[in-house]
């Protein structure tokens, strides 16, 4: 596999909208003729399949943490988008629990035993948070940068400070920031509404000098979509909040062109 950009899609903690994020700048940077994968990295937490309608429902009797005997597996790809997670080695319901040291070794199949072939971009849905799995793959791929996703929440932005120290002390560039459920508006006169506490500046990472690349609203659809299968640029791709990724995965390719 080679891989021009590398791209780690973080949060400092879940509920944020991450994945989401995740597959809408993939399938907006296949539209624009690129040749992208999508790798559901969060492990204990694989949502991405579900989010494309990809479902395993038979459950696995075992995982095999790698195959040496066999060729490459193939990802499986929708809306232009080469995917590979760990749903797709257990059953929808099943849990995955493996010890630490073990972590390592599906990190090595999801990424060196995928048939992933030349890439131009790789969105890495990371887990939240700043734990062994996160390092473990900033260690093993050489990424382009990572993209930090928050809801305006002031715990939202303290645990992406984390993040940002994580990524500073492992040589990581920081791309920017999305922050996501920014504001909704009311379905009867249009006025915005904070469903959530604003953070104060000077505790938010744009106040670590993190460059704030956009906003998603905070609209029903969204989640809708993913819950159908499809994600929303493609299932309204003239919406405010599908144009927000539409703008996200231009400047991203602009920002990484240079």
């Amino acid at each position: 596999m080679t891989t021009r950009f590398p791209i780690a899609i973080a949060s400092g903690k879940g509920g944020v909208g991450k994945s989401t994020v995740s597959l809408n700048l993939a399938v907006c940077l296949a539209e624009r003729g690129a040749s992208v994968g999508l790798l559901d990295a969060d492990l204990y937490g694989p949502d991405i399949p579900r989010m494309v309608g990809l479902v395993r429902k038979r459950d696995a009797r075992h995982l095999d943490l790698w195959r040496s005997d066999t060729e490459p597996e193939e990802p499986l790809e929708r809306f232009g988008v080469k995917i590979m997670s760990a749903a797709f080695l257990l059953g929808e319901g099943q849990s995955l629990s493996l010890q630490a040291g073990l972590i390592d070794l599906l990190l090595i199949r999801l990424t060196r035993g995928v048939a992933w072939g030349d890439l131009d971009y790789l969105v890495i849905d990371l887990p939240p948070g700043t734990a062994d799995l996160q390092q473990q793959l900033m260690r093993r791929l050489k990424l382009a940068g990572a993209l930090v996703v928050v809801t305006p929440q002031d715990v939202a932005h303290l645990d992406a400070r984390r993040v940002l120290d994580l990524c500073r002390r492992a040589d990581v560039n920081v791309l920017g920031g999305i922050e996501n459920m920014d504001g909704l508006r009311c379905p009867h006169c249009d006025e915005r509404i904070d469903v959530f506490p604003r953070v104060a500046h000077e505790r938010s990472i744009w106040a670590s000098g993190v460059e704030r690349l956009g906003s998603i609203p905070l609209v029903p659809d969204v989640a809708a979509a993913g819950d159908r299968g499809t994600p929303v640029v493609v299932a309204d791709p003239s919406s405010p909040q599908a144009k927000a990724f539409t703008d996200l995965a231009t400047h991203l390719s602009s920002v990484l062109a240079v």
